[in-house]
């Protein structure tokens, strides 16, 4: 935990989680305005908390560094899927995801935010359902990337990746830019194990069938996504 801001972890640990939304955003707006004052640098901060060996822990322990950040994160926390697909709420399943990834900036800021636009985009019925989100998520990432100073080229990249999480990979994607598809099925590869792990049998199958694909183009890609993901189908 950053050092200038240790005195905030009794509070976010013990007081934070009971607020109501409304108060939670005045804290956390709080806790930015104390970031900028001592002159904190959140691009910094965010690829610190992001790039340690063990991914859950950091946030965990960095948890209010992370929101006065990115504070459009906390609406996923406690949000339920009300699905039978997902045995976790939203905050919990992108946490879930992270943890298969190794240390890959670019992979856990998509799997970080591939789902925020979830609170913002879903539909009620006998189960929710969450149709355009990986749009409302894209949008909200775009924001929040520029508002961090990232280039536009690199927003652009990250916002394409999470606009398309959801979308299946074809031999014409893999063939038209294969190391851009092959970051599309990486965060495809952890969020699917993220899901119920009752209802994981077609999105296995469907990762083992798109990763012949790649093997096609180059055989021993398998090598590379091993050194990416922490799990073996």
């Amino acid at each position: 935990m950053n050092k200038y801001l240790e005195e905030y972890s009794y509070f976010f640990n013990n007081i934070y989680p009971y607020l109501g939304k409304k108060e939670q955003k005045m804290c956390l707006k709080e806790l930015k305005r104390e970031l900028k004052y001592k002159k904190i640098d959140e691009k910094k901060e965010l690829e610190k908390i992001l790039l340690k060996d063990d991914i859950v822990k950091s946030i965990e322990d960095n948890k209010e560094i992370l929101l006065a950040i990115i504070p459009e994160l906390n609406d996923m926390i406690d949000f339920e899927h009300n699905h039978p697909h997902h045995h976790l709420d939203v905050w919990n399943h992108t946490i879930c995801a992270l943890s298969y990834s190794y240390k890959d900036f670019d992979l856990r800021l998509c799997l970080l935010l591939h789902d925020i636009g979830k609170p913002h985009s879903y539909q009620d019925g006998d189960v929710r359902h969450f149709k355009g989100h990986p749009k409302a998520s894209s949008n909200i990432s775009r924001t929040i990337l520029n508002r961090l100073g990232y280039e536009k080229d690199y927003v652009e990249e990250i916002c394409y990746l999470i606009e398309n999480h959801d979308n299946p990979l074809t031999y014409y994607d893999i063939l038209d830019n294969f190391d851009l598809t092959l970051k599309r099925y990486l965060i495809q590869y952890c969020d699917a194990l993220a899901h119920n792990p009752e209802k994981l049998e077609k999105r296995i199958k469907y990762l083992k069938s798109t990763l012949e694909k790649f093997k096609e183009c180059k055989p021993n890609i398998e090598k590379k996504v091993k050194t990416k993901i922490k799990y073996n189908l």
